[in-house]
């Protein structure tokens, strides 16, 4: 079982969505990926605007573990407004009744098992994402966002400091390693041209790399893992401390992509991340000062001559100017709160 997420975020996400909740009360959500980091957050946000301001919005979860996903968040998922539908993205029975929006945030990148399978993460990523678009369209849905990923613009320059959207970068097509945003790029292509043929608005969020509370401990990402050991009270391991990432706070990663399926224009694409850029051993660093722990690995430090160091930071003006979207959490608060909620989960 895990706690709940923080009530001021709860509150902050449904006062910063407020007129969301007011235009579609009472309306009918198809939700994939429910159960993951992304997911739960959009969850909590609409049982807590359910229960705050009485948006009356009813959820359809699609889980490959409906039990193991309850006894997660009891709290969350026997409150009435949440239902489930059991199955796996890419062969789930599509008669889950009339929809108004649908938010496809399936993905197996936070497994390890699953996500060293890179045939299953081309295969949720364009099967999955073609069977969930055939799903809205089959029942009606108005409203259809994808969640995406900064991956589809492959590596990043050195010399660009951040990623618009307009970057027309790829992953290397021959390269197996890059299934993941192969998989992002056909599913972008394929909610766009679904949107072109039916009646049905789609916006597409590009998230970049996000902490919070949910976040995964034992996963590809280097925050949840160094939060994990500090939580443990062992020592930080990074191996390669140079590449350069940011990090949004989940909460307004949640405002974003509300704000976006909403009011993003239709087959535009948003980035969805922080644009201060930090090195992996700079966060390492934090984490520890924020776990009261001194004990990182000091190949943090370590450096190669000459060498580019990698960087994964987006340009975020678009969304800031079409939207009025704002990162409003620094991230040492983020990395205060991840690390808090981590510990109580810990006990839990």
């Amino acid at each position: 079982m895990r706690p709940a997420f923080p009530q001021e975020d709860l509150d902050r996400i449904v006062a910063e969505t407020g007129d969301l909740w007011h235009d579609l009360r009472g309306s009918r959500w198809f939700i994939t990926g429910g159960t993951g980091f992304i997911g739960s957050w959009l969850l909590e946000s609409i049982h807590h605007a359910n229960l705050s301001v009485g948006a009356n919005i009813e959820a359809v979860v699609l889980s490959r573990s409906v039990q193991k996903a309850v006894d997660a968040a009891p709290h969350l998922f026997t409150s009435g407004d949440i239902s489930f539908v059991e199955g796996d993205v890419t062969s789930f029975d599509m008669n889950v009744g009339a929809l108004d929006v649908c938010i496809h945030a399936a993905t197996d990148v936070a497994d390890p098992v699953r996500a060293a399978d890179y045939a299953r993460i081309f295969d949720v990523g364009v099967t999955g994402t073609r069977r969930v678009l055939d799903t809205a369209q089959k029942n009606s849905a108005s409203r259809f966002l994808l969640t995406s990923s900064g991956a589809v613009y492959g590596p990043q320059p050195a010399d660009l400091e951040r990623i618009p959207e307009s970057y027309n970068g790829a992953p290397d097509p021959l390269d197996y390693r890059t299934a993941y945003g192969q998989g992002k790029r056909a599913s972008e292509w394929l909610a766009a041209s679904y949107s072109e043929r039916y009646a049905m608005n789609v916006s597409i969020a590009r998230i970049f790399a996000l902490i919070g509370p949910g976040l995964p401990l034992d996963g590809p990402f280097a925050a949840g893992n160094f939060i994990r050991d500090a939580c443990r009270g062992t020592r930080i391991q990074v191996r390669d401390g140079r590449p350069f990432r940011s990090y949004l706070y989940a909460a307004d990663a949640c405002i974003w992509l509300l704000r976006i399926m909403q009011d993003g224009a239709n087959q535009g694409a948003y980035n969805v991340g922080a644009e201060r850029a930090v090195s992996i051993a700079q966060v390492a660093r934090m984490i520890e000062q924020a776990s009261d722990l001194d004990q990182c690995s000091t190949e943090a430090d370590a450096q190669v001559p000459d060498a580019h160091p990698s960087r994964y930071i987006p340009d975020t003006s678009k969304a800031r100017r079409e939207l009025g979207l704002v990162e409003r959490t620094s991230l040492e608060s983020g990395l205060s709160s991840t690390i808090n909620w981590s510990r109580m989960a810990a006990m839990l």
